[in-house]
């Protein structure tokens, strides 16, 4: 790698430490520092599912399918060398508040890759799978020229779907023991995903996951696409590609439908109000050994009006 190459990644590394460190004033600061491009920034692919679904190993097997189709395409002038970027968000433990960090371990097919950055970040008191600030450092990453990004939440289960405003695409990763829990998350992130996978399609249990998943979706998805049920094994390098595919497929439906300026409002509208509730628990943070013994409408008056006066 070359000196200046070098240095271009560490002052990403930089750019991002300090998107995911930033308090809301500072939050809101690098937001406005690190527009998008006007259509928009680069491509994002959610990819989320339970623990244990193997979505970081399977990270790793289809972002080099996508580095291999955007390396076939004409970048853009001034364009950096890395064409795409990995963010892998990893619980944070309540007692301990670390972090493992190690889903890059499992990505070890874009080991050495320089057109690929992988990042591992903390959840954090993040909500919905995701960590603090995630708008701004996928915004960071927008500004850094990539052309896709993908996301991987923390395993998550029925009621988070903040990745589903955060990306252009949501895969849904499930395991093959998914049948007893697939009709319990039909009500939440199951209604919400364009791309069903079930994953290590060659243990026992996967035919039975995905005939209850065929079972349980009906009809199209959240944005008319009619979502496709893949099943991918380690061993089948043309299940990978038939996810690929698939991802493309629904691209082009999204761009074909211009249904991209509607998910960057509702992007817009998230951030705002994650912004209001990262804000919350930086005051109840710096109040809350002051006010151990107020009442709950006491409090929740002391809130309203330090929040107004942060304003």
């Amino acid at each position: 790698m070359t000196a200046d190459a070098s240095a271009r990644r560490r002052a990403l590394g930089r750019a991002l430490t300090r998107a995911a460190e930033a308090g809301v004033d500072q939050a809101l600061a690098l937001a406005e520092a690190a527009q998008p491009a006007p259509e928009g920034g680069a491509w994002r692919i959610g990819i989320t599912g339970a623990p244990g679904a193997g979505k970081s190993s399977l990270i790793g097997r289809l972002a080099r399918l996508r580095l291999d189709r955007l390396s076939r395409e004409t970048p853009p002038a001034g364009a950096p060398p890395e064409r795409l970027a990995v963010i892998a968000v990893d619980p944070t433990s309540p007692v301990s508040h670390g972090s493992i960090l190690g889903d890059r371990i499992r990505m070890e097919d874009l080991a050495g890759d320089r057109r690929a950055y992988i990042r591992s970040l903390p959840s954090r008191g993040g909500r919905d799978g995701l960590t603090h600030n995630i708008v701004d450092i996928l915004a960071a990453l927008d500004a850094h020229g990539f052309r896709e990004t993908i996301l991987e939440t923390v395993g998550v289960g029925q009621a988070e779907h903040a990745v589903r405003l955060m990306v252009d695409t949501v895969v849904l990763v499930l395991h093959p023991e998914s049948g007893d829990s697939i009709q319990a998350m039909k009500a939440g992130v199951m209604e919400l995903a364009d791309i069903y996978v079930v994953n290590k399609a060659d243990l026992p249990g996967a035919k039975r996951a995905l005939a209850e998943l065929r079972a349980t979706l009906r009809g199209v998805g959240p944005d008319g696409f009619e979502p496709p049920i893949l099943t991918v094994s380690q061993d089948d390098p043309a299940s990978v590609a038939a996810l690929d595919e698939a991802i493309e497929a629904h691209r082009r439906h999204v761009e074909v439908k211009n249904l991209r300026h509607a998910r960057l409002a509702a992007r817009l509208a998230y951030h705002v109000d994650s912004l209001i509730l990262r804000r919350l628990d930086e005051l109840r943070a710096d109040t809350s050994a002051a006010q151990a013994g107020d009442s709950v409408p006491a409090r929740y008056r002391a809130l309203l009006a330090q929040l107004s006066d942060s304003g």
